[in-house]
């Protein structure tokens, strides 16, 4: 569900030998190159950031371009996590603004230490507080794994006016969901690193080297399997591991947080604007779930992005923004 705790730690080589095939996460030259030029990008189009009140204390955003194009207002995965890895979107600014912001307590954005406001209610009313104070009166919305969850439950629980389309990145859309696809991901691990997952998580002793290893041979199958750029403007930009724990859990497939029995997935049909789901071929949110998801709703359709995981964004980024290019053009084509 999320990648900034991937990034945290260096992947040993010999875990990663065990997690996938030679073939399979070896670096790809194209992959390198093609995300490099999507973060150099950034620089080419004007930008402005600055800060929002929002619930709670001020958040950060970054607006790229000025194209002539609805706005695309993109929400980072976590909670927790940062919005700088959204640089790759800049190409995409030649047609439209692309805007994104540090959700409250993580990134540029303020940082204040009462817990109580990570919930979900005040997230969602975060992205009507930006909303606001950019004056997106119109906007396409992208939200990217945590923030999958946070697009879904904004327009399901707000029904907000405005919104063009929605894009589902690796989305969180039910938490018993994500917890049983992961399960059945951990099943095609080596044994032996099962046996140390099992035996870790008995103990209790989830902050072991050897635990650390194991999820991350997960980690290295299926959020991020393939290269992806260093990008300038992340140095230094910090997520928060209190909210992450707060409200998800320990791992990407431990959830004992305030989102444990978060579901959206009978309520997905109440979304009629155009939708869009995209997500990586061994994603850990997993292409076959969203196509469930997908069917129920009226006006959806699903990309998957060859050989990519869960940063498949930044893996294979000029795959991911033709996708996304189209989707949006296609919807715009057909507004009155």
């Amino acid at each position: 569900m999320i990648s900034f705790r991937l990034s945290s730690r260096v992947v040993a080589a010999t875990v990663i030998a065990a997690a996938c095939s030679i073939a399979a996460c070896a670096p790809k030259a194209d992959t390198v190159a093609d995300s490099t030029l999507a973060a150099a990008a950034t620089d080419t189009f004007p930008s402005e950031e600055g800060m929002i009140d929002v619930p709670g204390g001020k958040v950060w955003y970054r607006k790229i371009g000025n194209g002539p194009g609805v706005p695309l207002l993109a929400m980072h995965g976590g909670p927790g996590g940062t919005s700088c890895r959204f640089e790759v979107l800049a190409p995409l600014a030649n047609e439209r603004p692309v805007i994104f912001y540090d959700q409250l307590g993580s990134g540029r954005s303020e940082h204040p230490t009462d817990t109580s406001l990570w919930n979900f209610p005040r997230f969602v009313q975060e992205v009507d507080a930006v909303r606001r104070a950019l004056k997106l009166d119109a906007v396409h919305l992208l939200g990217h794994s945590w923030g999958g969850s946070l697009a879904a439950e904004y327009m399901i629980a707000t029904k907000p006016t405005g919104v063009k389309s929605v894009i589902f990145s690796s989305p969180l859309i039910s938490t018993p969901r994500w917890i049983a696809d992961a399960d059945s991901l951990r099943e095609q691990l080596p044994e032996a690193i099962q046996k140390v997952l099992d035996e870790n998580e008995k103990a209790g002793t989830l902050d072991s080297p050897a635990y650390q290893a194991a999820t991350d041979s997960f980690y290295a199958r299926h959020v991020r399997r393939l290269p992806t750029p260093t990008i300038a403007r992340c140095e230094g930009v910090v997520s928060n591991d209190t909210i992450y724990r707060q409200m998800w859990g320990p791992t990407e497939f431990l959830s004992n947080g305030s989102l444990k029995t978060w579901t959206r997935s009978a309520d997905m049909d109440e979304i009629t604007e155009p939708s869009l789901f995209i997500a990586g071929e061994f994603d850990e949110a997993r292409p076959t779930t969203l196509e469930e998801f997908r069917k129920t709703m009226r006006d959806a359709r699903l990309v998957v992005i060859p050989g990519a995981a869960h940063a498949a964004m930044r893996e294979k980024p000029a795959d991911y923004i033709a996708a996304v290019r189209a989707f949006l053009a296609d919807v715009e084509k057909r507004a009155p």
